[in-house]
């Protein structure tokens, strides 16, 4: 198929686009981390050297749609100076990211998933302000280089502003939004090509509008216990998929 890049079956790629609408779906009803569920399925379907930037294009079009919707609440003070370090953390990842082998990324998102999933996400202080927020934009937007879904350490780290719901989420969907703008430029620079996926991510991106639009309007507030066990489940096996194909390419 001419929109898709040749590592990229079209049987994949429908698999992909119903798992954007999916996690659109998920994310929007239930509140809960459809963007984890997206990389753990992209990091199996998608080659390792293209899942962090794809990932980071389909992110950055869910948040942007938030952002647009929201942008009168957004909190200017505090992100500003997280994009000052999102430019200086993704700079500094650079340097690395393309030496990494290919078994550690897979060993590193399986490490992050499943932490994601059992651990608990640490408490941040005022002091976290008072320290700046630059530093909080500058290692996320390092890590977010190599693990990709940094949004509930985001959500960490601007709790510590106290900031009402509205403005809460529109600040989160800028950050988020210049993250992962900043992330794809890095990755550009870098030398990845991003033209062969182009109709790809804009498939990916309508499906994850229209599941965003359906978990608003049919699921917003139905989430039960038994769902999230199920997520957290599903979000581990592939988890250890991931380490399994870590220790396989090490090994």
């Amino acid at each position: 198929m001419s929109w898709l890049p040749d590592s990229i079956s079209l049987f994949t790629a429908y698999g992909l686009i119903a798992t954007s609408l999916l996690t659109s779906l998920i994310t929007a009803g239930l509140g809960i981390g459809g963007g984890l569920l997206l990389l753990g399925v992209m990091a199996v379907l998608v080659p390792s050297a293209a899942l962090i930037p794809l990932h980071g294009v389909v992110q950055l079009g869910s948040n942007i749609g938030r952002t647009a919707l929201l942008w009168r609440f957004i909190q200017w003070q505090t992100v500003l100076p997280f994009t000052v370090g999102a430019v200086l953390g993704s700079a500094l990842a650079g340097s690395v990211v393309r030496e990494l082998p290919e078994s550690w990324l897979y060993a590193s998102l399986s490490g992050f998933i499943l932490y994601a999933v059992w651990g608990k996400w640490p408490t941040l202080s005022a002091s976290t302000q008072r320290a700046g927020l630059w530093l909080g934009g500058l290692t996320l937007s390092f890590l977010s280089m190599f693990i990709g879904a940094t949004g509930p350490l985001v959500t960490a780290l601007l709790k510590t502003q106290q900031m009402p719901r509205q403005p809460h989420m529109a600040t989160f969907s800028a950050s988020m939004s210049l993250q992962h703008g900043v992330k794809i430029a890095a990755f550009g620079f870098l030398g990845f090509q991003f033209l062969p996926w182009l109709g790809l991510l804009a498939a990916m991106i309508a499906s994850g509008f229209i599941g965003t639009w359906l978990g608003q309007r049919w699921l917003s507030g139905r989430a039960d216990a038994s769902f999230h066990r199920g997520l957290n489940w599903l979000l581990s096996a592939l988890a250890l998929q991931l380490l399994w194909r870590a220790i396989s390419t090490e090994f």
